[in-house]
């Protein structure tokens, strides 16, 4: 498969790098980016260097030259990707967006959250949870890649959700992040001084995520449901964890949990242990999803939690893997690294 990768110099775009070295039916023909244009991508990137000899190309480039390549990846910020969407309309070129431009079956929802107007309304776009959509990913021709924490909290609650197991309407998700998820944008907020050895909230009631996890979840209830969602920064790198609150329906008892999360006992991907909690450390670097609830007897609620990491499973391994399903692969083709372990 030939592949354009268009904002490549992103810490997605060069974890799709990182990554696609590894896939044996991949070739990356072209880098873009914006502020690196003709500089070798081993320069922005040293670690690179032996493993790509690729010089950073501009979008015309891409676009002069779309219907020679089998996908794109999109790994810019919401607003750009719509353009590349339009462009391969009809064609036989696939685009998977890892931004939240198609993430939302409803673009009013988009326009609402994102302040960004929708230029391509009648786009026929799958949302790219790949244990979750399989069949529909298997023909779309543009993928929407889920953001991190709708990845991680999405998972949790779904065979909850699915199996009518809990009150819709008392679900909370408090969920922790790395630094890395904010991309490489300069805001005092990410800098050394002010992360390290430091906890802290953000987007309190407002971040954009939390329509993206209220929308599937909708769907998988049959129902509207809202959820409270608080993000959290964390000093570390990379990693993501969700931990998630509901009250549980009469009658549900540790058996019925249990029988909702063999669901996933087929999935690769998603390690489920009850009453382990999960920790970031184990996903690091892989494209894994761990899972472990607890019943609190004392209040009725269910805890779960889920750990990924938020470049890998939460963007550029989702990615890689819904690009396997897209073409007919293993979905595990090229993710098949362990953990980065300690």
């Amino acid at each position: 498969m030939k592949i354009g990768i268009i904002g490549a110099s992103g810490y997605t775009g060069v974890e799709l790098l990182r990554l696609l070295h590894n896939h044996p039916k991949a070739e990356v023909v072209y880098l873009t980016s914006q502020s690196n244009d003709s500089k070798p991508a081993s320069l922005i990137y040293p670690h690179l260097d032996s493993l790509y000899e690729h010089n950073f190309v501009t979008l015309d480039d891409v676009v002069k030259n779309i219907s020679s390549l089998d996908l794109i990846f999109t790994a810019l910020p919401h607003g750009h990707a719509m353009a590349i969407g339009k462009l391969i309309a009809g064609g036989t070129t696939r685009l998977i967006d890892i931004g939240a431009d198609y993430r939302f079956k409803d673009y009013k929802i988009y326009e609402e959250w994102y302040k960004v107007e929708h230029t391509h309304k009648d786009h026929l776009a799958v949302y790219g949870l790949s244990e979750l959509n399989y069949e529909q990913i298997k023909t779309a021709q543009i993928v929407a890649n889920p953001g991190c924490y709708p990845t991680a909290s999405i998972l949790a609650l779904y065979p909850l959700i699915k199996n009518g197991l809990i009150e819709n309407s008392t679900i909370i998700v408090d969920a922790a992040s790395g630094t890395s998820g904010a991309g490489k944008a300069l805001k005092n907020s990410y800098l050394f001084s002010e992360v390290f050895e430091n906890f802290s909230p953000y987007g309190v009631t407002t971040h954009r995520h939390t329509p993206e996890i209220e929308e599937f979840l909708s769907l998988a209830a049959g129902e509207r449901i809202t959820i409270t969602f608080t993000p959290h920064l964390v000093p570390m790198t990379r990693g993501i964890l969700a931990t998630c609150y509901a009250k549980l329906k009469p009658e549900v008892d540790e058996a019925k949990i249990a029988a909702a999360f063999k669901d996933y006992d087929n999935k690769h991907f998603i390690r489920v242990k009850k009453a382990t909690p999960p920790s970031t450390k184990n996903t690091r670097g892989s494209n894994y999803a761990d899972i472990g609830w607890f019943i609190d007897e004392r209040t009725g609620r269910i805890i779960v939690f889920c750990a990924i990491d938020n470049l890998v499973k939460g963007a550029s391994g989702q990615a890689i893997q819904n690009m396997n399903i897209m073409f007919g692969l293993d979905e595990k083709m090229g993710l098949e690294l362990g953990p980065v372990y300690p």
